[in-house]
């Protein structure tokens, strides 16, 4: 029987990258079929190894984390020390081989070490380098370190997240991380796509501080047309109400409703058994339940509370009022949706033992993703990737 080729069959990448907004990028690719070569040290492994619980039975070590395990799996994972002059050349044998350079240093590092994208041509003409960091290659903040937190707040989501009364809030997790990823992914396909037509490789500087600021267009339209600032105001929206979370039966458990107009409103009530509001003056309008917003959400938690975040969510999905369920992280292993599509893909690593590795968030009908493989242990693949891999069948005492 054929074995179905996948979508980056016969796309080789190397990443000089670490943490999560540049490995992820490289994890989508190789759960497509590339071949990804993930290149870090003993002497400087990546971050995810050894700063970012959780670890396995928590305890750390290199081999042990959760972090590095869910950006990393499908991939092969070399060590090379890239400040000796043998370390460097060998890394320029890896791109000589490579379709795909990956890299998230602060600017100008891979330059200081020789391998800066002109080196890279040297050796290789036609590679594509991507480099993404926090602020991009040019201008006067490109050199200024940070993380997924700091691009929110630059972003200005830090700003709009919280309640009036309090502090802004920082939002969960390296956010704008991901969301580089995702334009990371496409600029990579569009430059093999242009290459494929002309030949040419070319050098992608993606910054994850404008992949993040698309994210934001809402309210920087408003600010755009009418110079108003968005501020925060906790759960609810400008235009609908009620539009919050709601208390349900159980341990913390929790809903989500949004009303965007009169009808939904009705409908709302009548799931309640509560006819009676839909005349009410208080709440006729969403003017006037805007003005009345606290007594809304009063009726409506009331209601809620009484039953399970799951009969909330059926009961006005089947009446056409837009609710769902607070999910813990526990429900989302459970969740028989991402169940039905395959995102949760069991994987054994040797040291953490089963673990799970997520799926992408799409499926293409001809050429499916796989995930058969977890997250390399630091330096699992030296010697498949030096002797197998590059042409020359380089010696296993060149590694680190």
């Amino acid at each position: 029987m054929e074995t179905t080729r996948q979508v980056f069959d016969g796309i080789n990448v190397v990443e000089f990258a670490a943490i999560a907004a540049g490995p992820v990028i490289g994890k989508h690719l190789a759960d497509h079929g590339a071949r990804v070569v993930h290149v870090e040290s003993y002497e400087r492994p990546d971050g995810f190894r050894q700063n970012y619980p959780p670890y396995k039975d928590n305890k750390p070590g290199l081999n042990r984390s959760g972090a590095f395990g869910i950006c990393n799996n499908n991939k092969y994972g070399v060590t090379i020390n890239l400040k000796a002059k043998e370390g460097v050349d060998l890394a320029k044998e890896l791109i000589q081989w490579a379709d795909i350079v990956i890299e998230n240093f602060t600017p100008g590092t891979l330059k200081k070490l020789g391998l800066g994208y002109e080196e890279m041509k040297e050796v290789n003409p036609n590679i594509i380098l991507l480099s993404t960091c926090n602020q991009g290659q040019t201008g006067p903040h490109a050199l200024h370190p940070g993380f997924g937190s700091h691009l929110s707040s630059l972003c200005g989501f830090t700003y709009m997240t919280g309640y009036p009364d309090r502090f802004p809030c920082i939002l969960y997790g390296p956010y704008v991380d991901h969301i580089g990823v995702g334009y990371g992914v496409i600029a990579a396909v569009a430059a093999l796509e242009h290459r494929r037509r002309t030949g040419e490789g070319q050098f992608i500087d993606l910054a994850q501080y404008e992949a993040g600021v698309q994210f934001m267009i809402p309210a920087l339209l408003e600010y755009s047309i009418n110079h108003r600032v968005i501020e925060r105001d906790g759960n609810r929206h400008s235009s609908a109400a009620p539009h919050n979370t709601y208390p349900c039966k159980g341990d913390d458990r929790w809903c989500v409703i949004s009303v965007f107009n009169d009808e939904e409103w009705k409908a709302l009530c009548k799931c309640m058994g509560r006819d009676e509001l839909i005349s009410d003056p208080r709440f006729k309008t969403i003017p006037a339940r805007k003005e009345h917003e606290d007594e809304v959400d009063q009726e409506v938690g009331k209601w809620t509370s009484r039953l399970t975040a799951e009969e909330v969510f059926k009961k006005l999905q089947d009446n056409g009022v837009k609710a769902g369920i607070v999910q813990t992280i526990e429900d989302l292993f459970a969740d028989p949706q991402l169940k039905h599509r395959g995102f949760w893909a069991p994987v054994d690593h040797p040291e953490v033992g089963r673990c799970h590795a997520e799926g992408p968030p799409f499926a293409f009908s001809k050429t499916p993703f796989k995930i058969d493989r977890p997250a390399p242990m630091i330096g699992e693949h030296n010697e498949l990737v030096f002797k197998t891999f590059l042409p020359a069948g380089k010696k296993a005492q060149r590694r680190d």
